[in-house]
């Protein structure tokens, strides 16, 4: 990874994402996914709560028979969280203050603001205790072989609120099987980046929405000309902070993120003849200006802005993102046109399509915890209503208030975005008392339906990116051909034993 965390800031990577296995400046991959999430709009919902819908019993049930067991006197928890807590050391002690009240646990919130993933591991190779950790599965597949992990297999197959299909998709545990046990448990859905658009742009000019990679050129072409704005701008077309993320371009010629193991041998798609043809179409939207010219050296937040402030048709980006768009851009000035939709990516051949799903955020318990039956009943009430509610809402008084049933952001609530370790909760059974972001809902539907969860190791961040960063790169503002760019950027890995052939 790039880029360092901030937790006032947490978004994911300008040159290399959080996402995926990312790896962090030189280390151990750690921050599954994290996207930062500025704020909703402040409108309070009408008299809905977590429990407005109807839920499933046996969750209901499960949920009820926990519960009934706090407050538990007595007990301690030592939390190390990037995401979790405050978005101030002042905000952190509120938060632990917080879980004390609706558990009965007194909590120790461990939550640091910068360079996470040294402390992780620099604290878990000094045998410095904690109950509960916070990570993603790729870090956790490194700490398993360390033998620093406890074993949850029987605590999760046990649990009747883990195991609850309404609560985590029984799928979804397949992702944290490590040769049939689990060392892990899920603390939030982590979604998938994608093509994210100005559909108010395509419906003023009577377009159709893009599909294909000539399609996605074209649309770029007329948005460009038709003076969308009213004003005589030309927005650009595309806006990226550096290769990040280019799959949804990828997904036309139908090939996959990160290591593919071919005949035994390990290779990466994007540096195969393969991916050529999309190379050829990037270098032509930048040829013909509708690239974003300043892409190499951009943030996140910068293409973030461009595409807010009405300068740019198309981002690639996280699916969270669909809703803060709107969100943001409605909650400064609520008579915008502005309407942002995630398109996902453009259809291969098949009709296929991928898309870059983030590496599964979760909870993991310490070989040496000192209370790890504590912990896991920690894990397990995360996934209730009352901790679902403190994960995304926040601290009622301090982020929002209720008032006869109502729900309402404060105005620190609004600029925290309903984030505050679990914006994206996997429970179905729970309703947002707010209420959802426009778009984000039908975004997370594509990253469910196309996200596809990248195969890499611990030297993909540090070893591998900066290569295929190079010669994308260059690549793409010409440089190289888009062939003589694939051949250098193979050379360079196999050259750097990263893959076989």
């Amino acid at each position: 990874m790039a880029s360092r965390i901030d937790r006032r800031t947490l978004v994911s990577r300008s040159a290399a994402t959080v996402a995926g296995a990312a790896v962090l400046a030189g280390s151990s991959p750690l921050l599954a996914g994290a996207q930062a999430t500025p704020g909703p709009s402040p409108e309070a919902s009408p008299a809905a709560s977590p429990a407005a819908k109807a839920i499933d019993p046996a969750f209901a049930k499960a949920q009820d028979d926990l519960l009934a067991q706090l407050p538990l006197q007595g007990k301690k928890l030592r939390i190390l969280s990037a995401v979790v807590g405050g978005k101030t050391p002042e905000e952190d002690e509120l938060f632990a203050k917080e879980i004390t009240r609706l558990t009965g646990i007194e909590v120790d919130l461990v939550h640091p603001t910068a360079d996470y993933d040294q402390k992780l591991l620099a604290d878990l190779a000094a045998g410095v205790q904690y109950d509960l950790i916070y990570t993603n599965q790729t870090t956790v597949q490194m700490l398993v072989g360390q033998e620093a992990l406890t074993d949850l297999t029987d605590r999760i197959k046990g649990s009747a609120i883990l195991t609850n299909p309404t609560v985590i998709p029984t799928d979804e545990w397949k992702m944290l099987d490590i040769d049939g046990k689990y060392y892990s448990a899920f603390q939030k859905f982590e979604g998938a980046r994608m093509i994210t658009l100005r559909q108010d742009w395509l419906d003023k000019l009577g377009l159709e929405t893009p599909k294909t990679l000539d399609d996605l050129y074209t649309t770029m072409v007329a948005l460009r000309d038709g003076d969308p704005n009213g004003d005589g701008s030309k927005p650009l077309g595309l806006g990226t902070a550096g290769t990040y993320d280019i799959q949804p371009f990828m997904s036309s010629q139908g090939i996959l993120p990160g290591y593919v193991t071919v005949d035994g041998k390990k290779t990466i798609p994007y540096a195969t003849e393969a991916a050529i043809p999309v190379y050829e179409w990037l270098a032509k939207v930048f040829k013909e200006g509708l690239y974003d010219p300043n892409f190499a050296t951009a943030t996140t937040a910068d293409f973030r802005n461009l595409f807010m402030t009405n300068k740019l048709s198309m981002v690639t980006y996280w699916d969270t993102w669909v809703g803060l768009f709107n969100s943001q851009v409605h909650t400064a000035d609520p008579n915008s046109p502005f309407q942002a939709a995630g398109i996902a990516a453009a259809e291969g051949p098949d009709g296929k399509v991928i898309i870059s799903r983030g590496s599964p955020s979760v909870w993991t318990i310490p070989a040496n915890a000192a209370d790890p039956d504590t912990a896991f009943f920690f894990i397990e009430w995360w996934n209730t209503f009352p901790g679902i509610t403190l994960g995304s809402l926040g601290i009622e008084g301090n982020d929002y208030t209720v008032e006869n049933g109502v729900y309402k952001l404060t105005e620190l609530g609004v600029q925290h975005g309903m984030d505050h370790g679990d914006p994206t909760p996997y429970n179905a059974n729970w309703t947002n008392p707010i209420g959802t972001l426009p778009g984000l809902a039908e975004a997370q539907a594509l990253s469910k339906q196309y996200g596809y969860l990248a195969v890499t190791d611990a030297k993909w961040d540090t070893d591998v990116t900066p290569i295929l960063d190079e010669y994308i790169i260059k690549t793409i503002i010409g440089d190289f051909s888009p062939a003589d760019g694939v051949a250098a950027m193979h050379d360079a890995l196999l050259s750097a034993g990263l893959i076989d052939e």
